[in-house]
């Protein structure tokens, strides 16, 4: 009987219209809560506001433009969105915009608006950067740079490199023989070596990724990178059209070697490649293989800015590179027992973070968590002096720089840690002015002009909203969406209030609790554990997991207490925070979920015996590290998408945190549930997409044949066929979240 009503399922009362809020409702996710505007942009001269959002239903975004003029909404078709010319393009600076299109060069002037199209020929030109102060363009292709005057669109190949191992195939017989035979190829030959004269670089390797070139147009950076042969997994889809089962390639596991990368200085004008030595650095040593990020070049000066990692996530240098001479300057060492990382302070490979001229050749600015926080500093290189221009208990989580590099603009939790509010810095008097500082979160895209604030504004009960307001007179702004549905603001959505948990280690920990009413208070509760590590989800404002947070309503309409932990690891923290799981992932941070159950048991009145967890993929992992090494502590939980042995998952977010099998094994054994599972006593539901590429199906499936061979019992798999780590069906979602609820009113709820 009990089950019967389960299915039949649950309602909840809410508010004036005693609306029914059903689990099938609120798992369409934004079909339910509406299609919130996305990604807003502005237009070159700041007289149009562009945005899109995404409808369920729709196979591609509906795209938007605010005119300020006419104070109206349009819609644009695709080819009109994909005309339009943005003011976040980079070249911006420059007095120019440009976008590579329909294989040709468009560049449109801001002073003017007048705009040129110069025919490439080929799609396959990429990496736009600029030359002498905006005159010229330089493109790539293959291995091959190529300068374009923005003037005449006349085009000229500024060099070509090819490894001299690799000779080129070409059959010499027939090419001789054609070169005989036709005149019109005779004529052709001798018309590119007239055109191109083509300088070409003989090297001893193949360089990879983008060839970066000076704004002189002088020097070529040159990156040659060793990567060790990475062995790729495959996903199976066993629902195909053919009724056959195929295979996708996806990423491989962690790696217990790491790439070699060597930097080269190509002086184009006297032909000399020469090597950068960065042995000199602090504890870099002779064999430290080294992260590289991409050159920031001064405008004026044969100089430029880079960032270093070691490959092991530990040391971060910033250097200064004099281009002419290949030599470099150290402007900052940071060093970390854990690993680098914070915002702004980029843990990937990829990326470098904040760092930039703010003085052209004179002065630069990045972040740095040297006091425990994410802070902003410049460097004077003249002085060779560092100042912090933030301080505090807090961190920046976005910088931007003025035009006339009068100020900054930041986006940071100084006002609590759950909010994103955005202010002014003067450089000058280091004075920090708040202009958007209500409880909630901001993202913001100033007009190009810096008079105009377009932002996206939520609270924990109110979704992503769109803005726009005068910089001078921030409270006055204009909504410019109601993206939201009826169906969704016919419902009380609570305000989760904000709690510290007082845990064993002494520090606060942050979470939020959703309470049923009095009368409704059934004694049980529900721990849930967001997932990505590195994310804050106790928070004022709208949540990434809108899903959940809707289902925790649905929770306390049943009586239960829900509280949502920012565990140990979680952002908004600073260093000592994010670090505390280094080497034991389910440690320091499963541990504050045992402090979070003491808590609703000393002071929310729950019964120690009736307490549940789950959540996904990282929230997963933690979920099984509480059932297999905290026997009898939860009554029950549900793992979704779970990771179940980190050697099995990807290499740039595991080996921050364990470092590689091979180097430190004891940090994986301590860190992956099938180690443990021998410890499972309580009921378990694990539920898996069969085709997620990124948490794949085989640490499940691994997991199982464990389980099975330890002959345990009480655990459940629920696999999904068609979905990835993010589901897509609706169906998918509830089917999920029905048999979730089922678990807790199973062994959570009191016996009827």
């Amino acid at each position: 009987m009990k089950i019967i009503v389960i299915l039949v399922f649950v309602f909840c009362f809410f508010g004036k219209g005693f609306a029914q809020l059903q689990l099938e409702q609120i798992m369409k996710g934004p079909g339910f809560v509406g299609a919130l505007p996305q990604q807003p942009s502005w237009s070159l001269d700041g007289t149009q506001l562009y945005y899109f959002r995404q409808f369920p239903d729709s196979l591609s975004p509906t795209y938007y433009v605010f005119s300020r003029s006419s104070k109206q909404t349009t819609t644009l078709s695709k080819a009109q969105w994909e005309q339009r010319w943005c003011a976040d393009n980079s070249m911006t600076a420059h007095g120019f915009a440009l976008r590579l299109q329909d294989e040709a060069l468009h560049v449109r002037s801001l002073k003017s608006g007048q705009q040129h199209r110069f025919r490439l020929f080929s799609d396959a030109f990429w990496n736009p950067q600029v030359l002498l102060h905006g005159q010229e363009i330089a493109l790539q292709r293959d291995l091959t740079l190529y300068s374009m005057d923005l003037q005449t669109g006349a085009g000229t190949m500024l060099v070509s490199y090819q490894n001299a191992k690799q000779p080129v195939h070409q059959d010499r017989f027939l090419s001789d023989a054609e070169l005989s035979f036709f005149e019109s190829e005779q004529r052709q030959q001798k018309l590119q070596q007239i055109q191109a004269k083509p300088h070409v670089r003989f090297l001893d390797f193949t360089p990879s990724g983008a060839l970066q070139i000076d704004p002189s147009a002088r020097f070529v950076i040159l990156r040659q990178e060793l990567e060790p042969e990475a062995i790729y997994t495959e996903v199976p889809h066993y629902i195909a059209t053919d009724g056959h089962v195929f295979t996708e390639k996806a990423r491989p596991k962690v790696q217990n070697e790491a790439s070699h990368v060597r930097i080269y200085i190509h002086h184009l004008q006297t032909d000399s490649l020469v090597e950068l030595d960065f042995s000199g650095l602090p504890q870099m040593g002779q064999d430290r293989q080294l992260i590289v990020h991409p050159f920031v070049f001064s405008k004026n000066k044969p100089i430029a800015v880079l960032d270093l990692r070691s490959s092991d996530h530990k040391d971060r240098w910033i250097v200064c590179v004099d281009l002419a001479a290949a030599r470099i300057q150290l402007i900052d060492h940071q060093h970390d027992e854990a690993w680098i990382g914070g915002p702004g302070i980029s843990s990937w490979s990829a990326e470098s973070g904040t760092l930039d001229w703010l003085d052209d050749a004179k002065t630069l600015y990045f972040q740095s968590e040297q006091t425990g926080y994410s802070h902003l500093y410049v460097f004077d290189l003249q002085a060779k002096q560092k100042i912090a221009l933030t301080t505090g208990s807090y961190e920046v989580h976005g910088v931007q720089l003025s035009h006339d590099h009068s100020c900054f603009y930041l986006t940071t939790n100084c006002v609590d840690p759950g909010t994103r509010s955005y202010s002014k810095l003067d450089l000058k008097t280091l004075q920090l002015t708040h202009l958007l500082k209500e409880t909630g979160a901001y993202e913001v895209a100033l007009s190009p002009d810096e008079s105009q604030l377009a932002y996206r504004f939520s609270t924990s009960n109110q979704p992503w909203e769109l803005f726009l307001a005068p910089i001078n007179k921030p409270t006055q702004a204009q909504q410019l969406t109601h993206a939201t549905t009826a169906a969704f603001l016919a419902y009380a959505w609570k305000h989760p209030a904000i709690i510290q948990i007082p845990a064993s280690d002494g520090l606060p920990v942050y979470a939020r609790i959703y309470e049923p009413e009095p009368g409704k208070k059934n004694g049980a509760a529900v721990l849930f554990v967001h997932g990505a590590g590195y994310l804050q989800n106790a928070h004022h404002y709208w949540s990434y997991y809108e899903r959940e947070y809707m289902f925790h309503h649905l929770l306390t309409e049943q009586g239960y207490t829900v509280l949502d932990v920012d565990y140990r690891a979680s952002e908004g923290y600073g260093r000592d925070y994010r670090t505390a799981i280094y080497r034991h992932m389910g440690g320091r941070d499963l541990q504050d979920y045992l402090d979070a159950k003491t808590l609703l048991v000393n002071s929310y009145a729950i019964d120690s015996n009736r307490v549940g967890i789950y959540g996904g993929s990282y929230g997963g992992f933690i979920t099984l590290m509480a059932l297999f090494t905290k026997p009898n502590t939860f009554a029950c939980g549900a793992a979704l998408r779970a990771v179940t042995d980190w050697a099995h998952y990807n290499h740039e977010y595991t080996s921050n945190i364990l470092n590689t099998p091979e180097a430190d094994p004891q940090a994986y054994r301590q860190s992956s549930p099938i180690y443990f599972a021998e410890g499972l006593q309580d009921p378990l539901l694990i539920l898996h997409g069969m085709i997620d590429d990124n948490v794949q199906f085989q640490d499940v499936v691994r997991l199982n044949q464990r389980l099975i061979e330890l002959g345990k019992k009480d655990y459940w798999m629920a696999l999904y066929p068609v979905e990835r780590h993010s589901f897509k069906y609706t169906s998918s979602w509830t089917d999920e979240y029905r048999r979730i609820f089922e678990l807790f009113e199973t062994y959570l709820a009191p016996q009827k």
